[in-house]
């Protein structure tokens, strides 16, 4: 019969530590992609509708 408890109780600790620490730069990474699609966003669509204007007016 194997002893099922031979994980120590600081190596569960530095586990959930290194999970901690990949949840919370999880976090940092979601909301540096939010804030730059925030920002992205209304570019993008004003290069569009720049394009579509120059299109009607021949300029391309």
């Amino acid at each position: 019969m194997r002893n099922r408890g031979e994980l120590e109780v600081e190596d569960l600790l530095k586990i959930v530590l290194v999970l901690v620490v990949v949840w919370l730069a999880l976090e940092i990474v979601g909301e540096i992609v939010g804030t730059l699609a925030a920002i992205a966003g209304p570019i993008v669509g004003l290069l569009i509708a720049a394009i579509i204007v120059l299109w009607l007016l021949d300029r391309i």
